[in-house]
């Protein structure tokens, strides 16, 4: 049983914007959302930007003061991404107007990382006093990467199929892909699909840069520099990305307002390295190519959005460049492509939410996102990557990819609503 899907909903909690309209708005005008860290001492740390989360104000999505205190932050951040996405599809599976049988709403969102503040906070306790008699007893249930989708599905009575997807800076779009599948072959309705992460704290900071991961550049503003000569390395960054994916015929009969349809799905793993990707950009095109089949590519009809990873390292800015020539051959020059991360930075684990929301939206609009600060752009990386400005055009067909650590890649696609 093959059976459409639909996007009805979306929410986001973003550097750039903790709606979608300001989200949006902020992509399509360039406006970059990573800045110098104050809410900590960087005085010692390697790196001391990030795209941080600003004004954030709990009550706009129904969360209250005994939650967060209780919860890590990648937890508060999922669930208010997932209370603007319900409340936007106008689902609901319990109470008066109930529109969903709870065992058909499902939730798959996704962490790379899980509660690493409280992973910290518990860990340092142990240190001190190795009885552990100061741990929290919520350490575990509130530290697994699971419990985001877990309290979402108990706040809007999910009941369905509850999974977390850990594949590093490609588990939103995993999430995304595989709610697709499960609403496709039958085993839900609607599925509350993304993921999030928050991992801009001293600790997640240190990491990456030691991993060689993170540029050190001082600049906020002209830091985050995909497909750029002058790139050194991504931007850490935090929030949440969530959309709701309903089968068709149960989101025109309830009239849920669509905002485009989401029509291929691939993953592959590059068996290569645990950081770095297959550099010849094999494994992350067979992933494209996957979602392009299944999405009725067609080179003469259509007019292509890609969401790339770029994520401003050398390595993957050229693996992916190679990948979408391996992928869309000639076609690959064509093809309007840009990396939304120079503007909101590299969100991890909710990375590919984020993005798969901005392509469903441009898609809606005609509206190409730019990749700002592209004012050096490296040779080797020489397809259309919309530099600096948003451009419009008659787009039919959206893709957006994402490469993780591991060598996990996915792609997913979509059409515009017809």
């Amino acid at each position: 049983m093959d059976r459409r899907v639909v996007i009805t909903g979306l929410g986001v909690i973003s550097p750039v914007g903790n709606d979608i309209q300001t989200f949006w708005d902020s992509l399509r005008n360039g406006v970059c959302g990573i800045e110098s860290i104050t809410d900590f001492p960087t005085d010692e740390l390697p790196v001391k930007i990030g795209g941080r989360i600003k004004d954030f104000d709990p009550d706009r999505y129904g969360i209250d003061k005994p939650f967060m205190r209780k919860q890590d932050w990648f937890t508060i951040y999922g669930v208010a991404a997932a209370h603007q996405a319900m409340e936007d599809s106008g689902l609901l599976s319990d109470g008066e107007g109930k529109n969903i049988e709870p065992s058909r709403l499902g939730v798959y969102v996704g962490s790379g990382i899980g509660g690493f503040n409280v992973q910290i906070r518990e860990i340092g306790k142990f240190l001190e006093d190795p009885s552990g008699q100061w741990i929290s007893p919520l350490f575990v249930p509130t530290m697994i990467s699971n419990i985001a989708a877990g309290n979402i599905a108990i706040r809007h009575y999910a009941t369905g199929p509850c999974i977390d997807v850990v594949t590093a800076c490609a588990t939103a779009t995993n999430s995304i892909g595989e709610a697709y599948r499960a609403i496709k072959h039958g085993y839900a309705d609607a599925i509350i699909s993304g993921g999030t992460d928050q991992c801009t704290i001293p600790i997640g900071l240190a990491a990456f840069a030691n991993a060689k991961a993170l540029t050190r550049a001082e600049d906020p503003k002209y830091a985050s520099l995909p497909f750029n000569a002058d790139r050194e390395g991504f931007v850490m960054a935090d929030g949440a990305g969530v959309l709701i994916l309903e089968e068709y015929g149960h989101a025109k009969a309830r009239g849920a307002k669509i905002y485009g349809e989401m029509v291929g799905y691939g993953c592959t793993s590059d068996a290569y390295h645990m950081t770095a990707p297959r550099p010849d950009g094999t494994t992350q095109a067979e992933s494209i190519s996957i979602a392009l089949r299944e999405a009725g590519f067609d080179a003469s009809k259509d007019c292509v959005y890609i969401n790339a990873h770029g994520t401003g390292t050398k390595l993957n800015d050229l693996a992916e460049t190679k990948a979408c020539k391996i992928a869309f051959g000639d076609f690959a020059y064509k093809c309007h492509i840009s990396s939304t991360k120079s503007m909101h930075g590299h969100m991890f684990g909710a990375t590919g939410a984020a993005e798969a929301i901005a392509t469903v939206l441009a898609l809606r609009d005609g509206i190409v996102p730019p990749t700002i600060n592209l004012r050096n752009p490296d040779p080797e990386c020489d397809l259309d990557y919309t530099p600096n400005k948003s451009v419009k055009a008659d787009l039919t067909l959206g893709i957006s990819n994402s490469f993780g650590f591991g060598g996990h890649n996915a792609c997913i696609a979509f059409r515009r609503a017809e």
